[in-house]
């Protein structure tokens, strides 16, 4: 799994000119499914989100996470973060799980958050969506197995 993480004031993502999903302050998540991502992973990708010390307390430090500030979460599906662009200049994407996983692992992480956050928002899953957003920081993060798993 490959997630990017915008800490934002705000955002929204549209499809066909018709927003779906938007947010106050709070994080937006480009979420990728791998072909051997399983759902016994998002509890540990959830929680390091959802603790992820990066907000700023009274004194100016990131030592608040998304639940200690009350944020917003907004999800939007992404396989093309798994482009393989090592042979020659058109991506290949053979590394992103097939999309009938995709869209169960994805609709299993929306839930799990939902159950932690209560009210979660989210883009619809294999769309053509427009986002928008005003970055906070900017404040950018990438996990993934490397980060997340503990090996």
């Amino acid at each position: 799994m490959k997630i990017v993480i915008q800490r934002v004031k705000s955002a929204e993502v549209s499809i066909e000119e018709t927003i779906v999903g938007k947010i106050g302050k709070g994080l937006l998540l480009f979420l990728g499914v791998g072909t051997d991502d399983t759902v016994d992973i998002l509890d540990k990708y959830i929680e390091k989100i959802l603790k992820l010390r990066i907000f700023e307390d009274e004194n100016g430090k990131t030592n608040l996470s998304l639940m200690d500030v009350g944020g917003e979460l907004l999800v939007v599906s992404q396989f093309t973060l798994y482009a393989n662009c090592q042979k020659g200049n058109r991506p290949s994407f053979i590394e992103a799980a097939p999309p009938d996983k995709a869209q169960y692992l994805y609709e299993m992480f929306l839930e799990k958050c939902r159950e932690k956050l209560g009210s979660v928002e989210s883009g619809s899953f294999g769309a053509d969506m427009q986002v928008a957003l005003v970055n906070d920081g900017p404040f950018t993060i990438l996990l993934d197995d490397a980060t997340v798993i503990k090996k």
